[in-house]
């Protein structure tokens, strides 16, 4: 069974960092691209980032885009967010999915390519 389960949430001022990150156990996680979404109250899951299995490939959501970076290593995938802004408050969310050794693609941006969701972090960020 695989399971993914997201750490590193919590309450910062406007301005801070937070590293978010993401533990898999259940299947090849090194081999699978991984995202990471956000869900504010009363709206849709939006992307935020996505990286490939090399770890060389990245998309970021052009409201984060130069202030939040996404890396993974064998065994976590990461999510260092800085110069947060009281917009980024959101419960944060890692996915897995694609096939394996997949070159990253755009559709990496939609929640629909992701087999598998850990149950969420929150994020508030105080003005």
């Amino acid at each position: 069974q695989v399971q993914l389960v997201e750490s590193g949430g919590g309450l910062v001022q406007a301005g801070g960092s937070l590293r978010l990150s993401c533990a898999a156990s259940g299947r090849t996680f090194s081999s699978y691209a991984m995202g990471w979404f956000r869900q504010a109250p009363g709206k849709e899951r939006d992307f935020v980032a996505s990286i490939e299995w090399t770890g060389t490939n990245k998309y970021y959501a052009d409201a984060v885009k130069g202030r939040f970076t996404i890396s993974r290593d064998n065994a976590k995938v990461y999510l260092q967010m800085n110069s947060l802004k009281p917009e980024d408050t959101a419960v944060y969310y890692c996915a897995s999915g694609g096939g394996p050794y997949s070159r990253l693609t755009l559709s990496s941006r939609q929640a629909g390519s992701y087999d598998y969701w850990g149950q969420g972090t929150q994020v508030t960020v105080s003005s």
